[in-house]
This record gives C-alpha cells, structure tokens and sequence, in this order.
C-alpha cells in the first residue's frame, strides 16, 4: 500500500465545496467533492460505476448525487438509489460509487484514499495546526495557488530562509542582509522541528514599516504540510504574548504538480481580507517561477544528490524525514 494514500491531504476551500459537484484530483486520483443533504462533505471517484462518466459533470438533487450521462442517483453512502431508465429496479451493492474517506478542519476539505494498516501512527492523523484553536487569532486562507512542481519541493522552499534576500527582496529580505545564524533542529513525533531562526526582513508584515530581525520557528506536521510561527512586530495590532503562525498546505496533484494554500492566523483584525491575501499573493508570485524551473521536479532525497550547506539544516532534516517515514510520492529516492 502507498504510504501516500494512506494520509490526510487538503483538495479544496470548504467554501468552494457548495450545492454542486466539483472536480478536483490528489495523488493521480480524480475526484469528485460534493455535499449531501445534511451538508457534509464527500469525496468519491470521479467515475460512474454505470458507463463511467465523470460525476463531476452531473448535479445534486434531493441532497443525492445524479449522473448526467443517465441520471443515477447516489445517495452519500455511494449507494445508487434510483435508475430512471428502470424506475421498479432496486439497486444491490454492486451499484456503488467508489467513495473516500473526507473530513473538514481549518477551513477545507480533507481526503484519504485508503485507511492505514495496523495501529494507526501519528502520521497518519490530521496535520496539526494549533494556532487555529487559538480564539484571539484571526483566521484568513490564501490561495489555491496552481504549480508546476512537486509537493515536496513546495514544502522545503517554504521552510528555506535563505532565499529571502534574493526571491523577496523588499519584502522578506534584503541582499544587505543573507546570512542566516545557525538554528536547533529537532525530530518530533510527527516530523521536524527548527527553532531560534533569525532572518533580518524589511517587510515581514503588512504593517511593518522599517527592517527587523525576526524570530521564526518552523515545524513540518505531515509530509506535505509545515507550519512558521512569529512574534509580531511591536507597534503592530500584536496581542501581548502571542505569536502568529501560517501553515502551508499542499496537495500533490500528481508527482510533479501540485496545488497549494496558506492558512493565515493573525493578530491583526482590522486589515480586510483582501489586504492579508494580496500580500501572501505576492509573496508565493516571488516563489512560484522559482519552483517551476527546479530540476530535477521532484525532490531527490539520495544523499549528495544537491549542495547543502548549513543555512539548509532544516531543509536536509525534512529530506531525512520523508525518506524516513516511506514517502515515495513527489521524491526521487
């Protein structure tokens, strides 16, 4: 069993995810998301089990499913409930959509294609995001952000500083301004942690309005998921003793694409949402042609296979981590 199948990915907003079928695709898999009658939603293969037509074309009525190639009607078990063309035959077990297991958490839709095997290991649980329980956090999501390259490379460039003073320049970072002190890095029972990083940033929010250098811990929760927290600036709608944090979430489209959000959890409540979402925008618009022109795609995890130094300690543990852990998926091993 792919290990991959086995984790909870993000595939879409919640919001998005309305009163009509949508497609969406994780890990080569294509999906069909949907809401039932009671609002919950489901996530099934894109595919009628009748003459595999996309569901994803078809509309729901009466809180079912209904195919638009022959109007099969499923209810959110994936049972089929209704064949027009026979209107007195009762559907058996074999008349089934493929379903898959879905669960909703920090404003989108989460999705395994297969149930793990054994005692289930933190791994395989939800990725944490603490800072959305935090009731004084103001929650934001930017994105999706549509890219030509693999999960993990999306991950380790989100947990790399270096880079700032040349990708970011004027925002995150400044050429004047590139080395990176050295910082702790620690394995967790769910992935990599790294702690006291420093990195000088002339822009480090929307509101920043001179340089300062700024605290940052980082923590990969899932293989495809990691999480920065901070100190907001002083002089800003900081709440005293608060730190803010912003997760990435990725899902792996197929090996070498993938779309990706970021969940914002701020002390700032008086910027609209636009304002939060323009700069995250801009930001991940700096990042995007650099990722898109990585070679090779997908992440080597063999050893020597690129240059590291130690500004990159943190980026060779999460290679460690997936190597570790059996991913297989987005990596050349």
């Amino acid at each position: 069993m792919q290990l991959e199948r086995t984790l909870w990915h993000p595939v879409a907003l919640s919001h998005v995810v309305g009163s009509q079928p949508r497609a969406a695709t994780l890990l080569g898999e294509e999906l069909v998301l949907w809401r039932d009658g009671e609002g919950r939603a489901r996530a099934w293969d894109d595919q009628c089990p009748h003459r595999g037509a996309r569901l994803s074309l078809g509309r729901v009525q009466q809180g079912q499913l209904e195919c638009a190639y022959h109007g099969w009607r499923f209810e959110g078990s994936g049972q089929c409930t209704h064949v027009p063309a026979v209107p007195d035959f009762e559907p058996g077990p074999r008349h089934c959509a493929r379903t898959f297991a879905a669960q909703e958490a920090y404003g989108m839709v989460w999705v395994r294609l297969d149930e793990p095997e054994g005692d289930p290991l933190p791994i395989h649980e939800l990725p944490l995001f603490p800072a959305e329980a935090e009731p004084r956090l103001r929650k934001t999501t930017s994105g999706p952000y549509f890219v030509q390259a693999s999960a993990p490379r999306i991950i380790e460039n989100f947990l790399d500083m270096a880079h700032f003073g040349y990708v970011h320049e004027g925002w995150l970072g400044s050429r004047d301004h590139t080395a990176i002190p050295p910082y702790e890095v620690t394995r967790t029972e769910r992935g990599v942690l790294a702690t006291g990083c420093l990195a000088w940033q002339p822009r480090s929010s929307i509101h920043a309005e001179s340089g300062a250098q700024v605290e940052y811990t980082y923590e990969v929760t899932a293989p495809y998921m990691a999480v920065l927290t901070k100190v907001p600036e002083a002089g800003t709608t900081a709440i005293d003793g608060m730190r803010e944090a912003i997760a990435m979430f990725v899902c792996p489209v197929t090996e070498e694409t993938s779309v990706a959000w970021t969940r914002m959890a701020m002390t700032d409540f008086e910027s609209p949402d636009a304002r939060l979402i323009d700069f995250q925008d801009t930001i991940f618009g700096q990042d995007r042609p650099i990722l898109e022109s990585q070679r090779p795609k997908r992440l080597p995890l063999t050893p020597n296979a690129e240059l590291p130094t130690v500004a990159d300690r943190m980026s060779s543990a999460y290679r460690r981590y997936l190597k570790d852990s059996g991913i297989t998926f987005g990596v050349i091993l």
